[in-house]
């Protein structure tokens, strides 16, 4: 069989058809009582959608849709840059307590994850090392752990290990998108939870802060410049730290700590921060990197090992579920900050800490703003969440069952 024919859409199409797929996400959650029922994220709806339409022209048509996905790494650095700007030192102290008990129930999680993923190796008579790639490397770390892992695990014999772990990654970000919302509604009805929107100094959508003024053509030239300013500051300290350094942070990560540096400084100069407009880059951006995402997922590579995936996403979605009901939600209080926490988790604990927020979002739209939790859940899935399964990773492969397994 010849390889298909590529169909190549570059930046401006790639971005223009991100905010088709997001605007019919609208549509689609708008139209379906499901979607709104149980909180499903815009882009996620919107994104899966193109992505089936996506496989459709494959099989039919034996073409290949290419999506330029440059401009989705920088809106990844820009929503980031808005988490920085929110997390203001008082702020951070004062929830030092909830981020110190999340930071630990996600070690505990990791642990329980990869144990899932080396039993199921273990059951069906593969290496273990696969079970590593089917649990915390691919579902906590995403993409970008799979591949890493996935190519290291490929160059030391086991072949198939980067395709497992991309469709582990494909899957996760798919299946955090969708049981995230329906935890968070489970919760906040059974326990009669809400939300107050007065209460929060940041949030991730325009709509939620309209008490605190209109977005308007000075406060988003103001809020753009200091998004540049994160993104160039960081980048330049990420440079710096990769040249002096054996362990490069990625760049979201400087981005948002170059955010928190300006916050903190404006806070003590008394400079007053733009909140509305801020907060409106910060949804568009998280939604178009979202749209982006998903939409160009390829699904017809998951289709040779579906079944063993399916037993995998059975699996790890169980656990997920389970350890945000039964552990995060009383770890952190029982309250509604705890209740759109155990969604965020879920999202970054299966996908990437971006699905996570959009959880929070698509929750706190309905039922009301949480500081806790787009304050914590960011910081865990961005900073510590890497840390910690890096860390557990290695010690997992340090066993004697992984050293019998190698030879």
């Amino acid at each position: 069989m010849s390889d298909p024919i590529p169909i190549y859409f570059d930046v401006t199409w790639t971005t223009i058809t991100a905010v088709i797929v997001l605007y019919f996400g609208r549509l689609l959650t708008l139209r379906i009582r499901f979607l709104q029922d149980f909180n499903i994220p815009e882009a996620v709806s919107g994104g899966l959608l193109c992505s089936v339409l996506v496989a459709i022209v494959f099989f039919t048509t034996d073409r290949q849709v290419e999506f330029d996905l440059a401009l989705r790494d920088t809106l990844l650095l820009v929503f980031f840059s808005t988490i920085g700007l929110s997390a203001k030192l008082r702020t951070l102290i004062s929830g030092g307590t909830a981020l110190a008990i999340l930071v630990a129930c996600a070690v505990v999680f990791l642990i329980l994850q990869d144990i899932a993923g080396i039993s199921i190796a273990l059951l069906l008579g593969e290496n273990p090392a696969y079970g590593l790639l089917a649990g915390s490397i691919s579902f906590a770390g995403g993409h970008g752990s799979a591949i890493s892992y996935g190519q290291l695990a490929a160059d030391h014999g086991l072949p198939g290990a980067m395709e497992l772990g991309l469709a582990c990654a494909t899957f996760g970000l798919i299946a955090g998108g969708i049981v995230g919302g329906p935890i968070a509604k489970r919760l906040i009805t059974k326990h009669n939870l809400s939300g107050d929107v007065s209460k929060q100094a940041f949030v991730p959508g325009p709509e939620e802060t309209s008490e605190s003024g209109p977005v308007t053509a000075n406060g988003m030239l103001g809020s753009i410049f200091l998004l540049a300013l994160c993104v160039g500051a960081g980048a330049a300290v990420n440079e710096w730290i990769g040249r002096h350094s054996s362990v490069p942070l990625p760049g979201f990560l400087t981005a948002m700590f170059v955010g928190i540096v300006i916050t903190n400084f404006f806070d003590l100069a008394k400079i007053e921060m733009y909140k509305p407009s801020i907060s409106l880059c910060s949804d568009v951006s998280l939604q178009l990197f979202l749209a982006m995402s998903l939409m160009s997922l390829q699904l017809w590579t998951l289709g040779g090992a579906f079944g063993v995936l399916l037993l995998v996403l059975v699996v790890q979605v169980s656990v997920t579920v389970v350890f945000s009901i039964l552990v995060i939600f009383p770890a952190l209080g029982r309250d509604y900050d705890a209740a759109v926490i155990a969604a965020g988790f879920t999202g970054l604990g299966l996908g990437a800490t971006p699905v996570g927020i959009a959880n929070m979002h698509a929750v706190t739209e309905k039922f009301g703003a949480s500081q806790k939790a787009f304050l914590i859940v960011p910081l865990v899935g961005a900073f510590f969440l890497d840390i910690a399964n890096a860390t557990i990773i290695q010690l997992f492969i340090a066993t004697p069952l992984f050293q019998q397994g190698a030879g």
